[in-house]
């Protein structure tokens, strides 16, 4: 069978780096939690961590969190559903919103739960994602202030996780004006310009990140250790924290080229070969892993000398030429993952979930 590791202690490490950095630069951060997928002993690791505040964007990842610690500050990251209004205030603290009547809707559903429900409302600035446009932004928070048990804490921003819109400094300034006019105005104290994700820290190092953004929400350079902006990782940090392993299921010698009329495959592809290698064979390896778990483009073959030879949707070969290593039946195949990769694996019910202390 296959399955993940989540190494705790290179973990640990990476949450210590972030943590130690943000304090220095007088920035409060929430960590993301999405990739672990609601896995209760992989949240329960976490939170034994000095975490503030977690965010999720499934509210079932969020009720799980508050089952393990029911009094950290849970933030719901997405503009809530309305069918998911009653449960979003429930198990988030806070909530990230965009549009009006979702707000309204949370007002009341705050009421009737005897709560104040504290929101960030998101600001468009190009990436096209969520987010009120800039010349609507002051007549919404207007219209926002009025409601009951509504206490808007933020203003933020999303950016890259679409279009890949990078962050600079030109567009944090412009969310920290925003946040400033709305206090001018309405003489209402905004506590949190959230403007950082994990693809705004280079800017920290470059000293270009503007004093009045103070939040960040940070999931994959924790996890992975990614500088995001740059594609690459930091040195400093640890971007081998999630292992992947599969069995080797069959290992035979067989020919190169596939002998038939070609087709397509399970996921339409069509394929072509080099005829040189008619007659030639190499060792081929099923490993108990396919699309179903994983897209083979989000993950990478520690061994370099071998290579995926192809995918279906339960198995992956692998090509092991001359299976120079000596591998056999029964043996692991370790892959490492980027964020996308990471993410489907570990929300697959068939891959084990693993500790690795």
């Amino acid at each position: 069978m296959a399955f993940i590791t989540l190494d705790t202690k290179k973990l640990k490490l990476n949450f210590d780096y972030l943590d130690t950095l943000f304090k220095k630069n007088g920035i409060e951060w929430t960590v993301v939690s999405k990739i672990l997928s609601g896995n209760k002993e992989y949240l329960t690791e976490l939170l034994k961590f000095d975490i503030k505040t977690i965010s999720d964007s499934r509210v079932s990842n969020l009720k799980m969190i508050k089952s393990i610690n029911p009094k950290i500050e849970t933030i719901y990251i997405k503009p809530p559903a309305k069918q998911a209004v009653s449960n979003v205030v429930k198990y988030a603290d806070v909530s990230m919103n965009t549009e009006f009547e979702t707000i309204k809707l949370l007002s009341d559903e705050a009421i009737k739960q005897n709560k104040i429900h504290k929101i960030i409302i998101m600001i468009e600035l190009g990436e096209l994602r969520e987010g009120v446009m800039g010349d609507d932004f002051m007549a919404f928070y207007e219209s926002v202030f009025k409601l009951k048990s509504i206490q808007v804490v933020g203003i933020g921003t999303n950016l890259t996780c679409l279009y890949g819109v990078l962050p600079n400094q030109d567009k944090l300034i412009q969310l920290s004006l925003y946040e400033q006019l709305i206090e001018a105005k309405f003489k209402r104290q905004i506590d949190y310009v959230s403007g950082g994700s994990s693809v705004t820290i280079p800017l920290i190092f470059q000293n270009l990140l503007p004093k009045g953004i103070n939040h960040f929400r940070v999931g994959e350079t924790l996890f992975l250790g990614t500088d995001v902006y740059n594609n690459r990782p930091f040195k400093k940090m640890k971007s081998d924290i999630f292992k992947l392993y599969s069995e080797i299921i069959e290992l035979i010698e067989k020919p190169m080229i596939p002998e038939g009329e070609l087709g397509t495959n399970v996921e339409g592809e069509e394929f072509e070969f080099d005829q040189k290698n008619i007659g030639e064979t190499s060792n081929r390896a099923i490993i108990d892993l396919g699309l179903l778990d994983v897209d083979i483009n989000h993950i990478e073959l520690v061994d370099k000398t071998i290579k995926i030879a192809g995918a279906s949707s339960d198995m992956i070969v692998i090509d092991l030429d001359k299976n120079r290593k000596k591998y056999k039946v029964g043996d692991l195949i370790e892959f490492r993952l980027d964020y996308v990769g990471t993410l489907r694996i570990v929300n697959s019910k068939y891959i084990e979930k693993k500790i690795r202390r």
